[in-house]
């Protein structure tokens, strides 16, 4: 009853939001014109492509400054906002790590679009000169687009709502971030299938864009309005660009009313996900040391953060360890927020992972329980042949083993050094009857390339 009710106030809350924002605006036509210093202008009318939303405008012009609108739609739009800052600056390392960890063809299905939302107008000029210098070559294979929003747009940024009693000046600096934001995710609407929310700090994990693919793949048949591919604030969101345009009004609409991270996860639960999907590894890491708020000092770190993340080929996962709840075996493998969580395992116990094609194996990584608890206290790791037979049932043998758990991990480098051939199989098996129950949180694995 408590979820039924729940639901329904979701929802009415929901249909009252966004049926506020569908009277709010009226329709306005496109204009082109050309902005200060020769920069081309844009000036967007808000208006969405599905007819199930019907019209939302709100006349904006945003100056294209470096780059030019990709001819045809992409897979994934990378969105970042970026201001001066008072001490170190991390923009240009930050797009230097998306294209460095991008393959040439995940570049090609790639768009990256900053908007520089500080209203100096010198160091807006100085910073898009200083990345069309910098990234000629993927400006020229329309794989960057540099924009700005002239100060004349924001709505007002002082004398507002002091909401959780934050200082005037903190309350400026998060609304007008908001406001960014806002601009940015409609700009970046109509260029790809999807969208991802980064910081201008960041660092990003190889071959991301990929990663990104296999989670989505996984997704499907399940209605989702934000991945997350990373624990930290707005860092890694990733959007339909379809619902796009409902977060740039949403955003803008509760600009003043707290930080975007809040608002972001308010949309989320208005789209009627109330569950937060986290994506492990996470994809991208906080690097910077110093905030874009009075450049106070910050250590934030995604410790699930991996540089390389694994590969996890398709693959059977099955176990004869009596699994609790829905806690299934297959958790522990396809590297989202869920794990298998298992009853107090006996000696002979089994976790076994099928390739549905064998594999040269490199690199093997194993996590098991949480603030030591449910931790697998006696087990080994072994790898097999053979595979599916005819009848889909699964087999492996000639299994060869790779060592011990330790302290409920396991962690090999080099695994092609000692398994020269291909494996079908992975197995933990259980070496030492336990009465605590057991957390398989994650098992990855790397192909040898």
């Amino acid at each position: 009853m408590r979820w039924y009710w729940g639901s329904i106030v979701r929802s009415g809350v929901a249909v009252v939001v966004f049926t506020g924002l569908y009277i709010s605006f009226g329709r306005i036509p496109w204009k082109t014109s050309m902005g200060t210093r020769g920069f081309e202008q844009h000036s967007h009318s808000w208006l969405l492509s599905s007819e199930v939303y019907n019209s939302l405008p709100l006349n904006v012009t945003i100056e294209i400054l470096v780059g030019s609108i990709p001819p045809i739609k992409k897979y994934l739009t990378v969105g970042l906002s970026s201001v001066k800052r008072k001490k170190a600056s991390y923009l240009i390392d930050t797009l230097q790590s998306i294209f460095s960890q991008s393959s040439k063809e995940e570049l090609s299905e790639m768009v990256v679009v900053v908007l520089l939302a500080d209203f100096d107008q010198d160091w807006v000029y100085a910073t898009s000169q200083k990345i069309s210098t910098l990234f000629e070559d993927h400006l020229k294979q329309g794989q960057l687009l540099v924009a700005h929003v002239p100060q004349d747009f924001y709505p007002p940024l002082t004398g507002l709502k002091r909401n959780f009693n934050d200082p005037p000046d903190r309350v400026a600096f998060r609304s007008k971030q908001n406001v960014d934001y806002s601009y940015l995710v409609h700009f970046g609407a109509n260029f790809s299938q999807y969208f991802i929310m980064v910081e201008d700090d960041v660092t990003c994990a190889k071959g991301f864009l990929s990663s990104i693919r296999q989670h989505v793949l996984r997704m499907e048949g399940t209605r989702w309005t934000t991945l997350e591919f990373s624990k930290l604030g707005y860092i890694g969101k990733l959007y339909h660009s379809e619902d796009l345009p409902l977060l740039a009004r949403f955003l803008y609409l509760f600009y003043q009313e707290m930080p975007c991270d809040f608002l972001l996860t308010h949309f989320r639960t208005l789209l009627m996900q109330d569950k937060v999907i986290r994506m492990k590894p996470s994809l991208f890491q906080h690097m910077g040391k110093f905030s874009s708020y009075r450049g106070v000092y910050n250590h934030l770190k995604d410790d699930d953060f991996q540089e390389e993340p694994s590969d996890n080929p398709p693959a059977n996962v099955l176990t004869n360890i009596q699994t609790y709840n829905k806690n299934h075996p297959v958790n522990a493998y396809r590297q989202g927020s869920d794990f298998f969580w298992g009853m107090s395992p006996k000696k002979g116990d089994y976790f076994l992972v099928v390739f549905q094609n064998p594999l040269l194996l490199s690199r093997i990584s194993i996590q098991t329980g949480s603030e030591q608890k449910d931790t697998l206290l006696s087990a080994v790791l072994e790898v097999g042949y053979g595979g599916q037979d005819s009848h889909t049932a699964f087999h492996c043998s000639d299994f060869h083993s790779l060592g011990s758990f330790h302290e409920g991990k396991f962690e090999m480098k080099d695994v092609d050094q000692v398994v020269k051939s291909h494996v079908s199989c992975l197995k933990i098996e259980v070496t030492q009857e336990q009465s605590d129950w057991v957390k398989i949180n994650t098992i990855q694995v790397w192909e040898k390339k």
